[in-house]
């Protein structure tokens, strides 16, 4: 049976382990979170929120011994394929990448590596980081030759809390090898679950194609909020503006809101202009700065309305609704919700928070909608979950 090492299981790890499974494969999943490991064997999905099939498909290829999750490189050491997927997280006090999660991953794979084997490099990095970073540790680690003795790709996934195995099964994918046999053995391989088109190119070009396709819906956003923000000083409502606007061919304005979360779009603009020297992004990095700031508005406008009934924040009882970025998801990475918190307590203002899907450290979630809104001076939606699109309010 051909065997699959999946090293990272998180919203990627996870679903495209069981993918492999599903088909046949003898996949292993590598985690360093104990917790994390002991909960998928036994057959339970570790991450809170709505992920339609993964909770089934996860117990099923467990249930038939197909996928096993361990902390222990060794099951490198006879793999046919591995997979990548471990988190490439921004420096919140450099704002560069940090590859520390990886370059141990990478190093970890290395020492246990055997010829023929292929590797894939799923996890989002920015530009020249397979050429200067991995393709050296691999070497160095295994004592192999990149091309000659083992196979390498990079192809970033496309996944979306919500929608991870739909977004894996059906969308296409961008492999990019570090020659044509990797690129060809890479294209045969992720085949047998992805139905979408598959394309090959070098590995730079991938690279750059996944941070762009993220910068692109970074600066599209950004675009919604300052229009946002323009139809407030205007005194327009900018929810019908956008209707409008998109009766137009060819115009398909973004809807504004408080901020972007995920792990995705707020860190790969950023990845991909680290590595400029002489040209200095405008659009790019202008646009990540006003998509930072729309959390800092929120708070401004929860000013404004309590100034308006003659209420100060500080003191004021003041309810968050949602916490993680996405609606119906347990993700709480980079969410706005998690800024407004912050800032809000500054200032001195008591503040709960509402998700029936999501936790973070150091804020305490109210799990009862009534308990929460019971008492309260500004109610701030912040998430579009379900459960408050049903409000009447």
């Amino acid at each position: 049976m051909t065997k699959l090492v999946v090293v990272g299981l998180g919203y990627v790890g996870i679903p495209v382990a069981c993918a492999f499974a599903d088909k046949g494969f003898n996949v292993v999943g590598i985690d360093i979170v104990k917790d994390k490991v002991n909960s998928i064997n036994k057959g339970v999905y570790p991450i809170g929120g709505k992920e339609p099939g993964m909770r089934a498909l996860l117990k099923k290829v467990v249930r038939a011994r197909r996928f096993r999750a361990s902390m222990d490189f060794s099951d490198c050491g006879d793999a046919d394929f591995i997979i990548i997927s471990v988190e490439t997280p921004l420096n919140p006090k450099t704002r560069k990448m940090d590859l520390k999660v990886l370059r141990s991953a990478v190093t970890s794979v290395g020492k246990n590596l055997s010829k023929g084997t292929l590797i894939s490099v799923e996890s989002t990095i920015a530009p020249f980081t397979t050429r200067d970073v991995i393709i050296p540790i691999l070497e160095r680690g295994s004592g192999l030759k990149a091309g000659r003795d083992f196979h390498l790709v990079h192809c970033p996934e496309r996944v979306m809390t919500g929608r991870l195995l739909l977004n894996l099964r059906t969308y296409d994918r961008v492999i990019g090898g570090i020659d044509k046999r990797s690129s060809d053995k890479a294209k045969k391989f992720y085949r047998t679950v992805c139905k979408g088109a598959l394309h090959t190119t070098d590995a730079l070009t991938a690279e750059l194609v996944k941070t762009t396709e993220n910068a692109y819906r970074d600066v599209q956003i950004a675009f919604a909020n300052e229009i946002a923000l323009i139809c407030e000083e205007y005194g327009i409502d900018a929810f019908e503006a956008r209707k409008l606007v998109n009766t137009t061919p060819f115009r398909d304005m973004h809807i504004p809101g408080p901020g972007v979360g995920g792990h995705c779009l707020p860190k790969d603009p950023i990845l991909l202009i680290s590595k400029l020297k002489d040209y200095r992004s405008r659009i790019i990095s202008n646009a990540r700065a006003l998509n930072d700031y729309m959390p800092l508005h929120v708070v401004k406008l929860v000013e404004d309305a309590l100034r308006e009934s003659k209420l100060k924040v500080a003191n004021s009882t003041i309810i968050l609704l949602g916490l993680s970025f996405l609606e119906n998801s347990g993700d709480v990475r980079n969410s706005p919700a998690i800024t407004i918190h912050r800032e809000l307590r500054k200032r001195s203002a008591k503040v709960k928070v509402h998700d029936p899907h999501a936790s973070y450290r150091g804020i305490k979630v109210v799990k009862s909608l009534e308990q929460a809104i019971k008492g309260a001076d500004c109610v701030v939606i912040v998430t579009a979950h379900d459960e408050y699109t049903k409000l009447g309010l």
